[in-house]
């Protein structure tokens, strides 16, 4: 008997395409490469259309972007290093109905939340604290409600 696709399988891989193509390897990287978003040289990459509009969210309403605090920068590794090669994995065996992606998203799930969490107490009372938290965590609720939704699905064999 084939395995059945379920709906929610299409929300993952749109979910993992944005995280892969955007947040990744564009606002994550724009974290790595600029350490003073207050004087810097504009990098070969992200362009600066780019650069400007992570610039305007952080200026406007997430002032711990543009802190960058050391653990921080530890986050920003973890999705790059990490994050980024889980999600063209996820791509992939999510499209091609791979059940070896059992246990990696169930690790990312828990990395994921546990990352949000506390990034999302910093935003809301730490010295970096956003003057929008609802703004911020309803931006952020995609990054907590996926990995849930992740565990879920993956509590079973067969997919």
């Amino acid at each position: 008997m084939p395995l059945r696709r379920r709906p929610v399988d299409l929300l993952f891989v749109v979910f993992f395409l944005i995280n892969l193509c955007f947040v990744t390897y564009i606002v994550d990287i724009e974290q790595l490469i600029i350490a003073d978003p207050a004087h810097f040289t504009q990098p070969l990459w992200p362009p600066a259309p780019l650069l400007d509009l992570i610039h305007w969210y952080g200026d406007t309403y997430d002032p711990l972007l543009m802190a960058r605090p050391p653990w921080w920068k530890a986050t920003i590794w973890i999705d790059v290093l990490l994050f980024g090669p889980f999600y063209l994995a996820a791509v992939y065996a999510f499209v091609r109905r791979r059940t070896w992606i059992r246990v990696p998203a169930l690790v990312w799930s828990g990395m994921m939340l546990s990352n949000v969490l506390i990034i999302l107490m910093e935003e809301r009372y730490g010295p970096h604290a956003t003057p929008d938290f609802g703004f911020v965590l309803a931006v952020n609720l995609p990054w907590l409600l996926m990995p849930v939704a992740m565990i879920i699905r993956m509590r079973k064999e067969p997919w």
